[in-house]
């Protein structure tokens, strides 16, 4: 049996410390710099596909595993067929019952409990940012979102040149300071295509 701990924030900028901290105890830990948002995560996929029967797995929080209740649902499915448990370290401890199937049915409910409530949550948060939205639109404040470039951008128009020249888009990163993924979002907005892409 082996404690194996999985930590995640949601972009490279973020700071694991906190997590990993939590998680000293651990004998091995996986660690995601990603959304939430999917279970579609290499090292969450590679935590999964490590552990085995009798392993414990361990979280700071409940939602460093996914942020939805489909998906933590999917994601507990999958440490169980592998025998697996979950320990999430910020729920309260099971550690005082000492019959394992009345510990992991307890802890399954309060993971169970703690699910339904955030996903309330999220639901009433979703409800007044859509209520928040309908009263701008009548007063007439609402915007939406707001592109970052103008296709007649000089920066923009100068990654495109480059990009049609044969540059990866790493160097138009280097080079214009647009992140990638932006710049592949822009491209497909304005159907630059050249006849034969380079990798990145």
């Amino acid at each position: 049996m082996s404690k194996i701990g999985y930590a995640r924030v949601s972009s490279k900028e973020q700071n694991l410390d906190r997590q990993l901290q939590a998680l000293e105890s651990v004998s091995k830990v996986f660690s995601d710099k990603s959304s939430g948002a999917t279970i579609e995560r290499p090292q969450l996929q590679a935590m999964l596909n490590y552990i085995r029967d009798g392993d414990i797995v361990v979280v700071a929080e409940l939602d460093r595993l996914g942020r939805n209740n489909k998906d933590l649902t999917e994601i507990m499915n999958i440490i169980q067929q592998k025998g697996a448990t979950l320990e999430v370290l910020n729920l309260p401890s099971m550690n005082g019952i000492e019959d394992d199937n009345l510990r992991r049915l307890i802890n399954n409910l309060v993971i169970e409990l703690y699910k339904y409530q955030a996903e309330s949550e999220r639901k009433k948060i979703k409800e007044r940012q859509a209520q928040g939205i309908a009263i701008a639109k009548e007063k007439g404040k609402f915007k939406g979102g707001q592109r970052k470039f103008k296709e007649n951008d000089p920066r923009l128009k100068l990654a495109f040149e480059l990009y049609l020249s044969g540059n990866t888009d790493k160097d138009i990163e280097i080079q214009v300071g647009i992140n990638r993924r932006t710049f592949r979002r822009y491209r497909k907005r304005y159907n630059i295509h050249r006849k034969k892409d380079i990798g990145d």
